[in-house]
This record gives C-alpha cells, sequence and structure tokens, in this order.
C-alpha cells in the first residue's frame, strides 16, 4: 500500500521517515515532492566500462539556469537529504518534469529500507531544456513493508551509496564482481 499524506506526517513524527529540509506544500495527496539540488555531473568519457570507476566532472547549475542535451547522460540530485527506516520509497518524475521530455532515472526510481542520503537523478532529455536548481523534478511515494527486515541498507557493509552527500555520485558498478 502507498502511504498517505496523513499518515507520511505521522512517520515523519515517528521518526521512520526523514526529509530535510521539509516544507509543508511539497506534501501530495499520496507523494512529497523534491527538488533539483544545485549541482550535476557528467562522464569525463563518452564511453562507459561497467569494470572499471567512470570518474564524473561535478558542477554548479549557474542562477540562470543550464540548458541538458539529448544524447548526454547528467547525474542530479535531489536537494532534499531523505531517510526511511520502515518503508520502500519509489522517486518518480513529476508529470510536469516528463512533459517537458526530462526524465529523473533511467531504472534507480526504488530505494531500500534504510537508504539515507539525497537522491542522484540518472537525467536525459528528449530534446534541449533549460533547469534550474530549485525546481521541482520527482516525488517520492513511500510503500508499506511486507514482513521483518533482516538487514537495512545502511547497515549493509557492501551498500555503495552510504556516503552521505550533496552532490550527484557515479556508478560504482565496478565494485561488483561479476
Amino acid at each position: 500500500m502507498i502511504l498517505s499524506d496523513k499518515r507520511i506526517l505521522e512517520e515523519i513524527e515517528n521518526g521512520t521517515i526523514v526529509i530535510e529540509p521539509f516544507d509543508r506544500k511539497g506534501l501530495g495527496t499520496n507523494s512529497y515532492d523534491v527538488h533539483l539540488g544545485k549541482y550535476l555531473a557528467t562522464y569525463r568519457d563518452r564511453i562507459l566500462d561497467a569494470k572499471k570507476h567512470n570518474e564524473i566532472d561535478h558542477f554548479e547549475i549557474p542562477e540562470e539556469g543550464f540548458v541538458l542535451q539529448p544524447n548526454t547522460l547528467y547525474l542530479g540530485v535531489t536537494l532534499e537529504y531523505t531517510e526511511t527506516h520502515a518503508h520502500v520509497p519509489f522517486l518518480e518524475g513529476k508529470s510536469s518534469t516528463g512533459r517537458l521530455g526530462i526524465d529523473i532515472h533511467a531504472t534507480a526510481g526504488k530505494g531500500d529500507v534504510g537508504f539515507c542520503n539525497t537522491w542522484t537523478l540518472e537525467i536525459s532529455v528528449a530534446q534541449p531544456v533549460r533547469i534550474y536548481a530549485g525546481m521541482p523534478v520527482g516525488q517520492l511515494i513511500y510503500f508499506a513493508v511486507e514482513g521483518e527486515i533482516e538487514t537495512l541498507y545502511n547497515t549493509k557493509g557492501n551498500a555503495k551509496y552510504n556516503n552521505k552527500t550533496v552532490r550527484p555520485v557515479e556508478s560504482m558498478m565496478w565494485k561488483n564482481s561479476f
């Protein structure tokens, strides 16, 4: 089941959901709006290799905005830091974002129970579009979990995205054995 607005507020009060900064205006009927942080990143190499550490270059979105181009993967980050200790968070793009031709994630829309960080966004666009730091970009939806959780994400020794950050984080696929 998806949590309602009242239930999200209850879970924030209980400490099982943390959203910083929290603005009551961002609370929807069954979701919470998140905003684009001020940092973007792009990969240094045009050809990426799943077995190596593909390095990225960070840059700040200027006040006048930044024009995203098709055929480039941009890594963005949410302004909001979140913690989810008892629910499964899903991040989806807002319809207004999608109607501008902006996809905010390629495959990583689901978080794990115990995820405590900002969300790195995998941004691609259908055509050139100017974006701005602080613009609403997505919404978090929280699902109830059935059953006991053995290991929370933030307690896993092999969790690759546990370091708190305000900048986008590159793929850590290279840390896997394959």
